[in-house]
């Protein structure tokens, strides 16, 4: 039975893509299922890296793209289709431009650099429906990130790239990039794609907000793009059918944040012969295990979820040549114990490729973490975007001392009544974090029976109440969420412009996680905590610090 963070033990539960086939598709050639983009090069001795950038003790070099990059995308004659949803693109792919009639014209395909083969089963996405519904769009405030400190220590480090049209990405992800509108990287995405795509080991720390999710997701995608279709089976396991190889895994610490990571590795792999699936509690390991079947490259997990699969023989990490684990951080805080237990099993899984490339991923990172990395890292660089632990100057935080529940209901139902009536925010999202689960449930409750629709979402929860909740705050249904820390790290829900700490964290990385999911991507958020003295004391000094450092007002007991 899975483990996964705050989960109950129900049963598991799954998501996976729609699939099609090519139809006459031609057999690739042989060499190119072995062709990698990168290759590396053993040497004795330590890593030359100073401080973190010592590993197990090899060195890494790229290569320069390979074959698959220089093949050529197919003319075909132009065909005018009606643009759906405004996206420019018809079902049958291709980039567009859309004429004043308003009928787009197909233009050659990035898609068809990639070679087809046989009988492969693609994922498919619709970029008119639902999965492409949130286009990126950057705020306001977006070019202030370019003012952020970024340091990179160990040797050799390779320079950014400057943008998205960078040679280093494959021209497929570049052209899913634009159809997402994504228009120019962050600095921890101009740093991340050009460490990624060396070769190198990377520990990444940067803000909230500021891009994580893609800064390891455009290099992975596009290094499978440059790599190929890998072997299905080693040759010792072509009697065992049921097996997935997958060659990438990028671990997470709660389902809902595997589900996201997910679809966007979906979004961004659209038109392509890679297979993603995701992995996680909530529904019969029965169903995951008969999709993994079929094959999977890409695969999005919970620890917990994944240990259950590789037990099983349903999953083998033999062929896993990337590695991640986004919110790095929360799942190897305790190896010896739940999560963290699980994830040095599949580290220390025997048949994990030695000479995988890992990357991890958080705002934050105690120096603990960093001191594991050396265990399971080769020769790795340690990137930093600002200060480690500290919040977005995008984020306005206030803090009120209320030392009563009482105190605190009067005082959140009044700015949720408030905002309700005001025209100008009647479309934000306003999510509300409590310490515990009975919690939750209680205060969604009393906001529901004061007349404000509000939700719940935490671990007590099926998994299918989990995800419609969070379903129908991410379209705005529910525009009151009250959750537990499982949706503290990583959510990147659109329209949260305001955060309540009702229950302040015990420990301030949780409390950057949780206003973090406000003020994303350049935009301006707001973050409010209701401090009560008796319970948040030991938390004032750091903080202190964080306000300080955002620029924040110091509440003036605080001071006293």
């Amino acid at each position: 039975m899975s483990n996964d963070w705050n989960s109950n033990n129900d049963v598991d539960e799954w998501a996976v893509q729609p699939e099609v086939k090519y139809e006459n598709a031609q057999e690739t050639p042989r060499e190119f299922s072995a062709h990698s983009s990168h290759r590396r090069y053993p040497s004795s001795g330590q890593g030359q890296g100073r401080g973190r950038g010592r590993g197990r003790g090899d060195s890494r070099r790229s290569g320069s793209g390979g074959a698959w990059g220089s093949a050529h995308w197919n003319n075909q004659p132009k065909q005018e289709s009606r643009s759906s949803a405004g996206w420019g693109i018809d079902h049958g792919g291709g980039d567009q431009t859309v004429g004043s009639d308003g009928y787009a014209v197909q233009e050659p395909d990035p898609a068809d650099s990639l070679p087809k083969t046989k009988a492969v089963d693609v994922p498919q996405k619709d970029p008119s429906d639902e999965f492409y519904d949130n286009p990126n769009t950057s705020g306001i405030n977006f070019d202030k990130y370019n003012s952020i400190a970024v340091e990179v220590e160990g040797d050799a480090a390779p320079p950014p790239i400057s943008s998205f049209d960078d040679p280093l990405l494959h021209p497929l992800l570049r052209s899913n990039i634009r159809i997402a509108r994504y228009d120019k990287p962050t600095p921890i995405q101009r740093h991340s794609i050009a460490i990624v795509n060396a070769g190198r080991d990377l520990i990444a720390c940067a803000q909230t907000g500021s891009g994580k999710t893609a800064a390891f997701l455009f290099p992975i995608i596009s290094k499978n793009f440059y790599d190929g279709p890998s072997e299905i089976h080693a040759p010792e396991y072509e009697d065992q059918v049921h097996v997935s190889f997958p060659t990438t895994l990028i671990l997470a610490p709660t389902r809902e944040l595997a589900i996201q990571i997910h679809d966007e590795a979906a979004k961004f792999s659209y038109r392509s012969w890679i297979k993603t699936a995701v992995v996680y509690g909530g529904q019969p390991i029965e169903i995951q295990t008969k999709r993994l079947a079929k094959g999977c490259d890409l695969l999005v997990a919970t620890p917990g979820r994944l240990v259950d699969l590789i037990d099983r023989g349903s999953v083998n990490v033999k062929n896993i040549k990337y590695l991640i684990l986004d919110e790095a951080d929360r799942m190897l805080i305790q190896l010896d114990m739940g999560m963290g237990y699980q994830v040095r099993r599949i580290l220390g899984e025997e048949d994990m490729h030695l000479n995988r490339q890992t990357l991890l991923f958080s705002a934050t990172f105690p120096k603990v973490i960093e001191n594991l990395a050396i265990l399971f890292m080769n020769n790795y660089l340690y990137l930093t975007i600002g200060r480690v632990g500290s919040t977005s100057t995008n984020i306005t935080q206030e803090i009120f001392q209320l030392d009563s529940l009482a105190d605190k209901r009067s005082h959140l139902l009044n700015i949720l009544e408030t905002t309700s009536q005001d025209e100008s925010k009647k479309q934000q999202l306003t999510l509300i974090f409590v310490r515990s689960k009975k919690n939750a449930d209680e205060l969604a409750l009393y906001i529901t029976n004061k007349g404000l629709a509000a939700n719940s979402l935490h671990g007590g929860r099926l998994q299918q109440e989990r995800e419609q909740a969070l379903s129908e705050f991410r379209k705005g249904t529910t525009r009151i969420l009250v959750a537990t820390d499982i949706a503290s790290r990583g959510l990147d829900v659109p329209n949260v412009n305001l955060v309540i700490n009702f229950d302040l964290p015990s420990e301030i990385d949780d409390y950057v996680h949780r206003i973090g999911r406000t003020g994303r991507a350049g935009h301006q958020g707001k973050a409010m905590s209701y401090f009560t003295q008796r319970f948040d004391e030991e938390l004032v000094g750091k903080l202190v610090v964080v306000l300080m450092e955002a620029g924040q007002a110091v509440p003036p007991f605080f001071q006293t």
